[in-house]
């Protein structure tokens, strides 16, 4: 969770799985209405959503904006990023944004177990988040949750690998154009 309850320019959501015929996984639902909450919470000037086709279209952003919409955020207050495909991808493409946009204090929400390397991916590319994790829902077992923290430390541990290497360098200085 965040340390400070101070306004931010953007709280951003990052996607989860959409469901045959355009449905909002759990767990995309599940964030999306945690990004809502801490939106209105802080009185964010922007609601930055991320996540392009991956599975199912429509893309993850454009489902989660459709949700925001709903939820009477103003259409001029939401941002659609819906190019990225995985982790890595939201961090370059939301880095974009908010470089291009002057959007300097921003608050990163996904799952609790997925939080800390989303905020590695963002952070290694300087970018100053702070996150807000979603906590685990009581519907969803504690095996499962443990399971899938495991399974994040393995793909942290690729993530930390692949930056080591530098293969992040191609793609922030093709979408960055830095």
């Amino acid at each position: 969770k965040g340390g400070t309850d101070a306004a931010a320019d953007a709280v951003i959501v990052l996607g989860a799985a959409v469901l045959a015929h355009g449905v909002a996984s759990e767990a995309l639902r599940r964030r999306i209405d945690h990004g809502l909450a801490v939106y209105f919470a802080r009185q964010a000037r922007y609601l930055v959503v991320s996540g392009g086709i991956v599975a199912a279209p429509p893309a993850e952003a454009t489902l989660m904006r459709e949700i925001a919409l709903a939820a009477g955020v103003p259409s001029e207050r939401i941002i659609v990023e819906d190019q990225s495909r995985n982790t890595f991808e939201n961090a370059v493409y939301v880095g974009r944004i908010l470089r291009r946009d002057g959007l300097r204090r921003a608050v990163l929400v996904t799952d609790a177990f997925h939080l800390p390397r989303a905020l590695y991916c963002f952070r290694r590319l300087g970018l100053a988040v702070e996150g807000d994790g979603v906590a685990r829902q009581p519907s969803t077992s504690r095996l499962r949750w443990w399971r899938q923290y495991l399974e994040e430390l393995v793909r942290f541990a690729r993530c930390a690998g692949l930056f080591l290497i530098g293969s992040h360098k191609s793609i922030v200085q093709r979408v960055w154009g830095a």
